[in-house]
């Protein structure tokens, strides 16, 4: 599946609001008609490993590196704010 294009957001100081689903049949990133961006991940939501994919996903739909997205709130929850740097 193609990834969305998200270069649009990919801004300094843009945020972006993301909702994950973990546990996912496969990685993917999409965005609905409304705007909101969804993550799809395969790994578990456990030590932090899903947000790592979560950061990694999204930085590479941006077309930006993952060190310039900052997670802002939500690092225990589905719905997640990011910062871009």
């Amino acid at each position: 599946m193609r990834e969305p294009a998200l270069s649009s957001l990919a801004h300094a100081g843009t945020e972006i609001a993301v909702r994950v689903t973990p546990r996912a049949s496969r990685n993917a990133v999409t965005r609905d008609d409304a705007g909101l961006v969804r993550v799809q991940v395969t790994c578990v939501p456990e030590d932090g490993k899903a947000n790592r994919e979560v950061t990694r996903l999204l930085a590479r739909a941006l077309g930006i590196a993952p060190s310039r997205l900052e997670l802002v709130r939500g690092a225990k929850g589905r719905d997640k704010l990011f910062r871009v740097g």
